[in-house]
């Protein structure tokens, strides 16, 4: 396989290409606006229909809808198919913001709205637009990029403050050891930086958590990471 490695294609040369970034973000406002009020849910393009996190990927989205949020959700297989599914399932706007990658990512067919990007920074730009909370399903690279950029928004004030919710606090336990344990106990980090991180495992936790806010501007639950929590104090983090 020939891999076209854009970026490090670039060249002076080459200002054409502004007019193809900017005509995807022409296109993704376009499409886009109006919207709202919406949830963004991000997650594992691996896992597959009969997998338990489909299940509940796909029962949080429809909850969602039916307290009327359009869905978000980057538009490909596994965790995005089940969060799409959920809002078609709601009747819901279910939108699918798909990016072509050299191993074709086809769009999946749950989705009532698509929008195809080639490029990676304008997709994540609509994926956090239109969003009143974000969700983090257990996923790998793509998801944890999507995470620690939302939360490097938040902390920097680029975007409005909304809750980021984990889902399924065994899978998180790791990552949140870590942030508590090595980044926030060396100070790279300040508590306030995750003020509005969550993490649940029931699709009612999640659901409830996103209601609440939308409704009274209020976060639900125990904060994720904190400097008074010692390591593996908890291995479930209730509503």
């Amino acid at each position: 396989m020939t891999y076209d490695y854009e970026i490090n294609q670039l060249a002076k040369e080459e200002s054409w290409r502004l007019f193809r970034i900017l005509g995807e973000f022409v296109e993704g406002f376009d499409k886009l606006s109006g919207i709202g009020p919406a949830v963004t849910i991000y997650g594992s393009a691996r896992i597959k229909p009969d997998d338990r996190l489909y299940a509940e990927t796909e029962e949080i989205a429809r909850r969602l809808g039916q307290l009327g949020f359009s869905i978000v959700s980057g538009g490909g297989p596994g965790v995005m198919e089940a969060a799409n599914k959920g809002g078609r399932e709601a009747g819901v706007t279910s939108v699918g913001l798909n990016i072509a990658l050299p191993a074709d990512q086809a769009c999946n067919p749950f989705a009532t709205q698509s929008i195809v990007f080639n490029y990676f920074f304008i997709r994540k730009v609509m994926l956090v637009k239109y969003a009143t909370a974000f969700i983090i399903m257990p996923g790998g690279l793509g998801t944890m990029d999507e995470l620690t950029e939302i939360l490097t928004l938040i902390q920097t004030n680029k975007v409005k403050p909304f809750p980021v919710i984990l889902f399924d606090s065994k899978y998180w336990a790791g990552f949140l050891d870590w942030l508590r344990n090595s980044t926030l106990s060396m100070g790279y980090v300040s508590e306030e930086d995750f003020d509005l991180l969550r993490v649940y495992d029931t699709p009612e936790a999640v659901v409830e958590a996103v209601q609440t806010w939308y409704i009274k501007q209020e976060i639900v639950g125990k904060k994720a990471v904190t400097k008074q929590t010692p390591v593996n104090e908890r291995k479930q983090y209730p509503a």
